[in-house]
Formats: structure tokens, sequence, C-alpha cells
């Protein structure tokens, strides 16, 4: 809606000082045509905006004016109140963003500010996994001034291989996804995501780069997670599964029912015959050897050669050490 538009615009210019037609028009998504029909609305309105001509021309607003933020509505609240500082699991962070959160509640009006430490009273999100997480975000203030002054950011980053190398790259954002923070950058050999628990020595140089105009952060994750999920699961197996293994397996990893699949030998008339998508060859081997008699490898013939190799092989150290 334009009310709504139009607020948006008063925000950006109380963010940006001053922002030209074609940047507002490229961060509302609307036309440059649209983006000065906006600010004559603005104009006509009373608010206090003005033009500057000339190449650093733009939008502005007379300096000191300020728009109050209108008040909350019940889902809005709601929605805030969802994202509690305790999700951001890092304490430093999380502290920081409680000291913001309580400022804000405090600005709320009475009944309203009621209503929400009631709703805070019911809502714990705890961010921890059942398995304890190591990640180390210490440089993560470095990043946090490097992408907002848009200069360039130099690391030692240590790759999953544990194999250590320098990176000097631009930085374009930051990514929370599970708990686990990433970078977001371009570098030489194009655009790069690194965890940032494994970088070390940041530094934010006096080096400024250019930002791409329409570059969308968000935009930019979905599709590269989008191609890495289908780059994974290169490695498909079909396995014949007891109820108790099939049940565990789908826990962390989608299984496809296999129609026509010959069973290898007679088996359970509960045991069911499923197609699995592994990251890799290793992977399989290790989960099915973990599963140990509940599992048998129906497909490909060299996963379940190894299987039954590395069975072999254990049974017959029992044996010799049993003698």
């Amino acid at each position: 809606m334009k009310s709504t538009r139009l607020l948006s615009v008063l925000m950006l210019l109380q963010a940006h000082g001053r922002l030209s037609s074609r940047e507002l028009a490229e961060k509302l998504e609307i036309s440059e045509r649209t983006a000065h029909r906006d600010m004559e609305a603005l104009s006509e309105a009373g608010v206090p905006v003005y033009a500057l001509r000339g190449a650093q021309g733009g939008w502005e607003l007379t300096k000191g004016w300020r728009t109050k933020v209108p008040g909350l509505d019940e889902a809005e609240l709601r929605g805030l109140l969802m994202a509690q500082p305790s999700a951001l699991g890092d304490p430093k962070l999380a502290a920081a963003a409680e000291r913001a959160f309580g400022k804000l509640m405090a600005a709320l009006p009475g009944n309203m500010r009621d209503q929400a430490e009631s709703m805070r009273a019911r809502l714990h999100v705890d961010p921890t996994g059942w398995r304890p997480s190591s990640e180390d975000i210490s440089t993560l203030p470095v990043v946090q001034d490097a992408i907002a002054r848009d200069v360039k950011l130099t690391f030692m980053y240590r790759r999953a291989d544990g194999d250590t190398a320098p990176r000097t790259v631009d930085p374009f954002g930051v990514v929370c996804k599970q708990n686990i923070w990433y970078l977001v950058a371009r570098a030489p050999a194009g655009m790069r995501s690194y965890r940032i628990s494994r970088m070390a020595k940041a530094v934010a140089l006096a080096i400024t780069f250019k930002r791409p105009a329409k570059f969308n952060l968000a935009t930019y994750w979905k599709t590269s997670t989008s191609e890495l999920s289908a780059q994974r699961g290169q490695y498909v197996a079909t396995l014949a599964l007891a109820p108790e293994a099939a049940a565990s397996l789908r826990r962390w990893s989608p299984l496809s029912p296999a129609e026509g699949v010959q069973r290898g030998r007679e088996l359970p008339a509960d045991w069911v015959i499923h197609r699995v998508d592994f990251d890799s060859r290793s992977e399989a081997h290790f989960c099915v050897l973990g599963f140990g008699p509940r599992v048998e490898v129906l497909s490909p013939d060299d996963l379940r050669e190894q299987v039954q190799a590395d069975v072999a092989a254990a049974y017959g150290a029992i044996s010799s050490r049993v003698r």
C-alpha cells in the first residue's frame, strides 16, 4: 500500500540522510517516476523534504526532523517477541540485543508493555543443540565493521580439511544459520561463504570496494544454498532396513521408497526397502556398518561388496581371538 511505502521512504531517508530517486526506486523496487511522485506526496503532506540538484544531489529531510514510528499491532508485537535475544546463541551478542530489547520494551505504552512481558514469560528460546558446539565468533565484530564501512577484509581461514591460508575479500554481509555464522563475500575467484568460527586474525583494511547496487543478501543465500543442496546427495544407495533402522535413519536423511527392487535374501516381512541419498560413498559405508545386521545393501554393488568384506574381516578377527 502507498501509505506503507511512504513510511518506508521516511525510514530510508532518516537512515541514509540523502538518497536519489534512483536509489529509492532500487531499494523499494518501484520505478523512479513513482519514487518522485512519492516525494511530492510527502511534501504536500507537510513532511519537510527537499531536493538537492547536481551529481551528488538527491532527497533529504530537514536536519533534525524525525518521524514517530506508529505503534505496533498485536501481530507485529508477537512477531518481534518471537525473535528473542537469546536466540542469537553467543552470550555477548545476546547481552547487547537484550539491552536494546529492554529499551524498546520501555518505550512501549503501558498496556502493551504488560502484554509483551506476559508473552515473554511464556516463551523460552534455547539456541543450544543436544551436542555441544565450539563455534568461536570472536572475529564477528571486525567482520561487521568491515561490512558497515564497505572496506576489504583480510583474515586467515581454516578449511574443513584443516588447511589454513590467508584470504582478502570484499565482505557483503553475514548470515546466521542454526546458530552458525557465515560471511558472504566476493573473493578473487567469485562469491564465497566463509564460516566465521574458522576465521582468525581478521583485519578491516583501509581499502574501500564498490558493492553491487542490486545485490540482495537473502536472495543470494537462498540461491547458493539451493545449489549446494542440489550438489549433495550424489551417492545413492538402496537399502533394506529393519523398522528400527529405518526410523533412526529417517531422522537425519529423507528416505524414498524403492519399488520393484529384488531383495538379496529372504528378509523379515516388516523390513522396508528405501533409496537413500548420501553425501559420499564413505558416509554411506560408515552409516551401513553402524546399523550392523539391521540393514542390507541391495545396491550399488561396490558398497555391498565392501561392507561384506569388512564384516567378514571383522568376524575373522574375532574368531582368531576366540581360538
